[in-house]
């Protein structure tokens, strides 16, 4: 069961610049910068209510985000939404045959359980997240 939008992902060559606006200008605050060595990215995460902004760099060039940014540019990447059950949703979609990146989760920020459905079904690259429990 989807219970709230986690974030917004935001594809970034570097989270020290991107973040500027949000921080000197709007007033929020960085709450943790992390590196995801399995994605090879780097994630900087600004709390607002009850979601999160999600920056993202690529620490390599060969990085999903790094190619993303290279032929797309910079901006929104992801829309996450949190969910409770991520092997039941995962199971749900695939047998409706909604195409899948990830057929089993894989560990996010935060220590999250995540998997990512292809844009080619969800409109958009989409994100699921279970939270550490």
């Amino acid at each position: 069961m989807i219970t709230k939008i986690s974030h917004v992902g935001i594809a970034v060559r570097s989270i020290e610049e991107a973040t500027k606006l949000y921080t000197e200008v709007l007033g929020l605050e960085v709450q943790d910068i992390e590196t995801v060595d399995e994605y090879k990215v780097k994630i900087a995460i600004i709390p607002v209510g009850d979601s999160n902004i999600e920056f993202v760099e690529p620490t390599d060039p060969e990085a999903g985000v790094a190619k993303y940014i290279e032929k797309k540019g910079e901006g929104l990447h992801h829309l996450a939404l949190e969910i409770d059950n991520i092997e039941a949703a995962l199971t749900s979609l695939k047998a409706r045959g909604i195409p899948l990146v990830d057929e089993t989760p894989r560990t996010g920020s935060g220590g999250t359980r995540v998997a990512f459905l292809h844009p080619r079904g969800a409109k958009i690259s989409l994100e699921l997240v279970e939270p550490k429990k």
